[in-house]
C-alpha cells in the first residue's frame, strides 16, 4: 500500500469511505477513522498493532456535538468543556450506543475531545463523522509530531496523511474521568496542567490513588506502564552530568548544560528551560536520539513536577527502560 499525502478534501473523502488518515492536531498526529464504523476502527488497531483493550479517543469538531455521543455529561465535565474546549483535554463520559464497543474496549464510557487546531476541526466537519484517533505511530513507540514522523512509522501501512505542520503542544491531551459522584480523576496528565483543572473545578484526584492493571481494559489511552518508548534504553537519572564520561550516551536536557563535553550527543529542549517549549520538542528530540548512530543509550533527568512538567514526567516514566523512580 502507498501512503498518499492528501489535501483536506481528499482526506475527508478517505475518512467517509472508511479509510485510515493521519492528521495533525495541537498535541500529536492522530491516526483517524470514522468512529461510528467498527470496521474502520478495527483498521486502526491492525495498523498500529494496538491491543483492543486500549481504548481510543473520539475527536469532535465542536463541543455541541458531545451530546450526540454521551448519555450524560457530569456538571464538572461541563465546566471543563467550557473552560478548555477546544483544547488538549479529553473527557471520559458515559457513551451512547452509537459509539461501537470496539472504540471503548467494551467499557461503558467514551473519551471525547475537541482539538484546538482549526484545520483538524475543519477536517472533522468535512468528513461529517467523529474521528477515532490515537497517535499515528506503531503501538508503544514515540508519538509523532510531524507528518514525516507518521510516514517514518506507518508509511505503506495506512492510506494517507494530511500535513498540518509541526504540533504546537507536542504531548498528548490530559485525560479526565469522573467517579460515581462526579469528582474529576486525572487518568493521564497532558497538555492541560493539573493546576489549571483545579482552578476550574477544585481538587481533582489522580491515578496514583487508584489501582491499575496493564492486563485489563484500560480506562483511557496512554495508561499502560510501558509506552512512548524509543528502541534504545532510556534511563531516568538524578543528574545528567554524572554520566558525561560514559561512552556513547545521548542526553536530553531541559535547558543548556553548563558543560556538554563527554556526551555523544545532547538534545536541549528549551534555551530558557521553559516547560511549554520542552513539551513541544520532547518527542522530536527522543526520535533524533533513537535514530542517532552516535549513541547507544539515552538518559534524562526528571522534569520539575508542575505544569506541563507533570505530563513530561509521565511520558518519561512510561518510556524508561528499565522503569526507574525519579
Amino acid at each position: 500500500m502507498e501512503t498518499q499525502r492528501l489535501t483536506l478534501e481528499m482526506a475527508a473523502t478517505f475518512l467517509r469511505e472508511g479509510q485510515l488518515v493521519s492528521f495533525g492536531t495541537e498535541t500529536v498526529y492522530g491516526l483517524g477513522a470514522n468512529a461510528l464504523d467498527p470496521v474502520a476502527v478495527a483498521k486502526i488497531f491492525d495498523a498500529k498493532q494496538r491491543p483492543t483493550f486500549d481504548p481510543l479517543i473520539v475527536h469532535l469538531a465542536d463541543a455541541a456535538d458531545a451530546d450526540q455521543y454521551a448519555v450524560e455529561i457530569p456538571s464538572n465535565a461541563q465546566e471543563l468543556m467550557e473552560a478548555f474546549w477546544p483544547g488538549p483535554l479529553t473527557l471520559v463520559v458515559p457513551k451512547k450506543s452509537v459509539i461501537p464497543d470496539l472504540v471503548t474496549s467494551g467499557l461503558p464510557r467514551v473519551a471525547l475531545r475537541v482539538p484546538n487546531h482549526s484545520q483538524a476541526r475543519e477536517l472533522i466537519r468535512r468528513a461529517g463523522v467523529p474521528l477515532a484517533a490515537p497517535s499515528a505511530n506503531p503501538f508503544g513507540g514515540i508519538s509523532p509530531t510531524t507528518a514525516q514522523h507518521v510516514l517514518d512509522g506507518l508509511g505503506g501501512v495506512i492510506d494517507g496523511v494530511v500535513d498540518f505542520g509541526p504540533c504546537r503542544v507536542g504531548v498528548e491531551s490530559t485525560v479526565v474521568g469522573f467517579d460515581d459522584s462526579g469528582v474529576p480523576i486525572v487518568l493521564r496528565p497532558g497538555g492541560v496542567a493539573v493546576e489549571d483543572l483545579e482552578s476550574v473545578v477544585g481538587t481533582v484526584r489522580t491515578m496514583q490513588s487508584m489501582p491499575h492493571d496493564d492486563n485489563l481494559p484500560q480506562l483511557a489511552p496512554g495508561m499502560l506502564s510501558r509506552h512512548y518508548a524509543p528502541n534504545k534504553p532510556l534511563t531516568i537519572v538524578e543528574d545528567v552530568s554524572e554520566f558525561r564520561e560514559e561512552a556513547r550516551i545521548g542526553a536530553i536536557s531541559l535547558s543548556p548544560l553548563p558543560d556538554a563535553e563527554g556526551f555523544a550527543v545532547v538534545e536541549v529542549l528549551s534555551d530558557s528551560g521553559d516547560l511549554v517549549e520542552a513539551a513541544a520538542s520532547f518527542f522530536s528530540a527522543l526520535r533524533r536520539l533513537e535514530a542517532s548512530k552516535l549513541c547507544d543509550r539515552i538518559i534524562c533527568a526528571a522534569f520539575p513536577d508542575h505544569g506541563l512538567g507533570k505530563a513530561l514526567n509521565d511520558r518519561l516514566r512510561r518510556a524508561a527502560t528499565p522503569l526507574v523512580d525519579s
